[in-house]
């Protein structure tokens, strides 16, 4: 009776507990927490980490600096002071943290001392410090920070009258890149590279020149920094090209130790100083290039590749401890890793699923960090949760994931179901990865609307990471459907380069036969489909209700309709002129037009939701207003939103999030047969 008694309220007790779990919902954007930057101590037993979350109140994302035991326990925010922070980094010998925070004037580096809870503020700069790299006895601290040049003028303007009000002087510019998405114009001026006291101090600038120094590292001996960067004459119209410079630090003198065509970057220092370890790939001039791994003496001899025999695309390279390998970053099948590869070139897997970062979409992102003892600090990530902190030592199979930032949300909610599908293109027989996302309470013995998410880029990949967008689509009785076509990262390099003069083509085929896939598994109406993306999604989308009349609506988001009028106001088209498309606009108009969805605006009939942000510089406002002009001319029906403010990440605020996804499904809705 005592056994029937206790299954009983067993059972009533888990009964309540699902019952209070609740749907996935808008609101819920605003508590989201994620993990960013985990740095791990020097002797393994500590991580200290960005802690990002959303400010309801200012409708922002902020960041505050988090510290931990590697097991998990003593988890406390690392200072008193509520502004925002990050890049930490640990002093070689484990006793600071050197980081940035934000001031009333920008953000300065400041130093943490762990024994006494002390902090101290080191700089008073002009413009916000990034890449800080501390020296190897811990004296000083290398930084790179822009340094402002003189604007262009052309005339010199008349003296107005005391208390007169004119107009603004006109903004003049010469440059290449002058405006960048999600800051607008760019005031001139060059990144350059300091070195500070790690006591305080006056910073002292050791680079000169109008150009432009990247990613600062100390040689062993602390006498020279090696860093990345173009310092060609043509610098500015070498886009992918950069090399890798030592500068002597007594006399400014800088070598360059390599010289190809291509990017060579992401340098890593030998534990016992004699060799660099760099990524880079000679420029073939292709739409997708797989960086490599190099090996080179200190002083640019011995230039080797490492052949890892892993097409993939590699980033965040980091020496062992022994010196006997490297570990990497890199993205395969939509999952990001930690790789190891040994200087001979055998790679073995340390970590699954890493990122979480990218809050929005399932993309990837993530970083990890690597102690003196070989212990892995990393984000991690599932379908179902933002990043964590992860803890692995090398050579274990599994981590351990010792955060647990949204347990309090996440666990009382009825998430949606992520589930990884596979399918053959009926071009080429590619076998194509996708995932379905199926709503609360799914019951695959009835039918549902099939709504299909296109990842942008196009060079990039969806995957199985946390999505609050991919959420709340399926939580409002969509079966969402996001595919990888041919073009996408992680499956190699000639996969990726498919789209090489043939961008919208046969990409679209594959969302297609993903789209026929999804509903052979006998769930979906086939006759309520659903069609949305942002960027090179926004893209794909405009191109498939060009191509067919399948979708019962559709929303195009911050797309490309003209590459002709695109290419030359939009802030980075001269880093991908003559990668996409052989000849610029008007040497190969015809094929530009032809890749143009506004060439198939003629075909459409599916009802449009058109949307984009006002100050989007990526893919311009005027671009979204030809595809709406363009159905209102045609009395097809549409709606233009225009997102006030913002930029080509129209959900980098919070509430913009949840108004971008509110928008299309109140749209879609509109057309749904509920």
């Amino acid at each position: 009776m005592k056994h029937s008694l206790l299954l009983y309220l067993f059972l009533i007790s888990f009964v309540v507990y699902s019952q209070d779990k609740t749907t996935f919902s808008s609101m819920d954007v605003f508590e989201l927490e994620w993990a960013q930057n985990p740095q791990i101590s020097p002797n393994g037993t500590q991580v200290v980490y960005q802690r990002r979350g959303m400010d309801i109140m200012n409708d922002k994302r902020q960041s505050r600096l988090w510290i931990m035991n590697t097991n998990g326990s003593n988890h406390s925010k690392l200072t008193t002071i509520d502004r925002n922070e990050s890049n930490p980094k640990w002093s070689p010998d484990g006793t600071r943290i050197a980081y940035t925070s934000s001031t009333d004037k920008g953000s300065e580096i400041f130093v943490y001392w762990l024994n006494t809870a002390k902090i101290a503020r080191l700089t008073q700069l002009d413009k916000s410090p990034s890449s800080l790299n501390w020296s190897p006895d811990g004296r000083s601290i290398a930084f790179t920070m822009k340094v402002s040049s003189s604007p262009v003028t052309m005339v010199k303007s008349p003296k107005k009258p005391k208390g007169a009000k004119w107009a603004k002087h006109p903004r003049v510019t010469t440059r290449l890149k002058y405006e960048s998405d999600g800051s607008g114009y760019i005031t001139p001026g060059f990144r350059h590279i300091f070195i500070i006291s790690a006591e305080g101090g006056t910073a002292r600038q050791i680079t000169k020149g109008d150009l432009n120094y990247n990613s600062p590292s100390w040689s062993k001996d602390g006498k020279s920094i090696y860093f990345s960067g173009n310092l060609n004459k043509n610098w500015e119209y070498e886009t992918r090209n950069s090399e890798i410079y030592k500068l002597d630090i007594s006399n400014g003198n800088t070598t360059a130790l390599t010289d190809r065509k291509g990017p060579d970057n992401s340098i890593a220092i030998s534990p016992n100083g004699k060799q660099i370890a760099y990524l880079g790939y000679d420029d073939k001039v292709q739409t997708y290039q797989v960086n490599k791994i190099y090996l080179m003496n200190i002083d640019g001899s011995n230039k080797k590749e490492i052949n890892t025999k892993l097409d993939r695309g590699k980033s965040n390279l980091k020496w062992s401890v022994d010196g006997k390998g490297l570990y990497f970053q890199y993205d395969h099948h939509g999952n990001t890793k930690i790789g190891y590869t040994t200087l001979s070139g055998k790679t073995t897997v340390v970590a699954h699923n890493v990122g979480g970062t990218a809050i929005g979409r399932p993309y990837g992102g993530g970083s990890y960090s690597i102690s003196n003892t070989d212990k892995i600090s990393y984000t991690h990530t599932t379908p179902y949760h933002p990043s964590e902190i992860a803890i692995i030592q090398k050579g274990n199979k599994s981590a351990k994931v010792v955060s647990k930032l949204n347990n309090d949300l996440l666990d009382y909610r009825n998430l949606c179901n992520v589930e990884e599908i596979w399918y053959t293109s009926t071009i080429d027989g590619n076998k194509i990865q996708g995932w379905i996302v199926t709503p609360p309470n799914f019951d695959a013995s009835k039918k549902y609307p099939l709504l299909v998410e296109n990842h942008g880029g196009p060079i990039s990949n969806y995957g199985d990471r946390f999505s609050p967008e991919i959420q709340l689509l399926a939580s409002a009785g969509y079966v969402v459907f996001y595919p990888n076509p041919r073009g996408s990262t992680s499956y190699g390099e000639k996969f990726g380069n498919l789209l090489f003069n043939n961008y919208p083509g046969n990409d679209y085929d594959d969302v297609m036969d993903g789209v026929d896939a999804v509903i052979a598994k006998g769930y979906i109406d086939s006759q309520e489909l659903y069609v949305t993306g942002g960027s090179a999604g926004g893209i794909m989308t405009a191109w498939m209700i060009g191509k067919n009349n399948r979708f019962k609506a559709a929303a195009v988001v911050k797309p490309v309709m003209n590459w002709i009028s695109k290419t030359l106001v939009a802030d980075n088209y001269f880093y991908y002129a003559d990668y996409r498309y052989p000849g610029q606009p008007w040497e190969n108009f015809e094929n530009y037009w032809k890749f143009s969805p506004l060439s198939l605006v003629g075909n459409i009939e599916t009802p449009t939701l058109v949307m984009v942000g006002t100050a989007d510089m990526r893919t311009p406002l005027s671009e979204a207003k030809q595809l709406y002009g363009a159905l209102k001319i045609r009395k097809i029906e549409t709606a233009l939103v225009e997102i006030p403010g913002s930029y080509h990440n129209i959900s980098n605020r919070p509430s913009q999030l949840i108004t971008k996804i509110d928008h299309i499904l109140a749209w879609f809705d509109k057309y749904r047969n509920n």
